[in-house]
Protein backbone atom coordinates (compact mmCIF):
# COMPACT_ATOMS: atom_id res chain seq x y z
CA UNK A 1 0.00 0.00 0.00
CA UNK A 2 1.40 3.44 -1.51
CA UNK A 3 1.25 6.46 1.59
CA UNK A 4 0.20 9.48 0.29
CA UNK A 5 2.53 12.19 -0.06
CA UNK A 6 2.31 16.05 1.55
CA UNK A 7 4.70 18.99 1.68
CA UNK A 8 4.94 21.31 4.00
CA UNK A 9 4.90 25.24 2.31
CA UNK A 10 8.03 25.92 3.83
CA UNK A 11 9.69 22.40 2.22
CA UNK A 12 8.90 23.95 -0.86
CA UNK A 13 11.05 27.27 -0.34
CA UNK A 14 13.63 25.28 1.19
CA UNK A 15 14.08 23.33 -2.24
CA UNK A 16 14.19 25.88 -4.30
CA UNK A 17 17.67 26.96 -2.46
CA UNK A 18 19.41 23.31 -3.15
CA UNK A 19 20.99 22.65 -6.12
CA UNK A 20 19.42 21.22 -8.52
CA UNK A 21 20.79 17.26 -9.56
CA UNK A 22 20.63 17.51 -5.15
CA UNK A 23 16.78 18.67 -5.53
CA UNK A 24 15.94 15.64 -7.86
CA UNK A 25 17.93 13.14 -5.51
CA UNK A 26 15.78 14.68 -2.15
CA UNK A 27 12.66 14.36 -4.65
CA UNK A 28 13.53 10.63 -5.56
CA UNK A 29 13.81 10.10 -1.91
CA UNK A 30 10.85 11.66 -0.69
CA UNK A 31 8.81 9.92 -3.14
CA UNK A 32 10.36 6.45 -2.17
CA UNK A 33 8.70 7.37 1.30
CA UNK A 34 5.54 7.02 0.17
CA UNK A 35 6.22 3.11 -0.98
CA UNK A 36 8.57 2.43 2.24
CA UNK A 37 8.22 5.32 5.01
CA UNK A 38 10.80 3.56 6.95
CA UNK A 39 13.61 2.75 4.65
CA UNK A 40 16.92 1.05 5.74
CA UNK A 41 19.03 3.94 7.33
CA UNK A 42 16.11 5.77 8.59
CA UNK A 43 16.25 7.40 12.18
CA UNK A 44 13.11 7.34 14.57
CA UNK A 45 13.41 11.26 15.87
CA UNK A 46 10.46 11.93 17.84
CA UNK A 47 6.77 10.51 18.11
CA UNK A 48 6.12 10.43 14.43
CA UNK A 49 8.56 12.09 13.25
CA UNK A 50 11.72 10.34 10.94
CA UNK A 51 14.96 11.68 9.46
CA UNK A 52 16.29 9.95 6.21
CA UNK A 53 19.56 11.22 5.07
CA UNK A 54 20.60 12.48 1.23
CA UNK A 55 24.24 13.15 0.93
CA UNK A 56 25.07 16.23 3.19
CA UNK A 57 21.03 17.05 3.40
CA UNK A 58 18.64 15.47 5.22
CA UNK A 59 14.42 14.91 5.04
CA UNK A 60 12.74 15.38 8.46
CA UNK A 61 8.68 13.92 8.14
CA UNK A 62 6.41 12.52 9.78
CA UNK A 63 4.71 9.16 9.35
CA UNK A 64 1.05 8.81 9.72
CA UNK A 65 -0.02 5.14 9.82
CA UNK A 66 -4.02 5.34 9.88
CA UNK A 67 -4.07 7.62 7.32
CA UNK A 68 -2.10 6.38 5.30
CA UNK A 69 -0.09 9.59 5.45
CA UNK A 70 3.78 11.23 5.11
CA UNK A 71 4.07 14.63 5.29
CA UNK A 72 7.59 16.00 4.51
CA UNK A 73 8.21 18.47 7.09
CA UNK A 74 11.68 19.73 6.47
CA UNK A 75 15.06 20.19 3.89
CA UNK A 76 18.24 21.25 4.50
CA UNK A 77 21.55 20.74 5.05
CA UNK A 78 22.85 18.95 8.76
CA UNK A 79 23.89 21.13 11.25
CA UNK A 80 23.14 21.86 14.85
CA UNK A 81 19.57 23.78 13.63
CA UNK A 82 18.26 20.98 11.59
CA UNK A 83 17.05 18.99 14.77
CA UNK A 84 16.08 22.11 16.66
CA UNK A 85 12.29 22.71 17.74
CA UNK A 86 10.99 19.07 16.77
CA UNK A 87 7.72 19.47 18.88
CA UNK A 88 7.37 22.72 16.37
CA UNK A 89 7.71 20.23 13.23
CA UNK A 90 5.23 17.79 14.52
CA UNK A 91 3.18 20.19 14.74
CA UNK A 92 3.44 21.65 11.46
CA UNK A 93 3.01 17.95 10.40
CA UNK A 94 -0.59 17.68 11.90
CA UNK A 95 -1.60 20.92 10.07
CA UNK A 96 -0.67 19.44 7.29
CA UNK A 97 -2.14 15.88 7.84
CA UNK A 98 -5.59 18.07 8.84
CA UNK A 99 -6.00 20.11 5.44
Amino acid sequence: MAYELKLHRDVEKQLRRIPKNQQERLVDTMRSCCIEPRPYGCEHLQGFLYRVRVGEYRIIYAVFDVEVVVVVCKVGRRSENTYRNLEKLLDKALNELIK
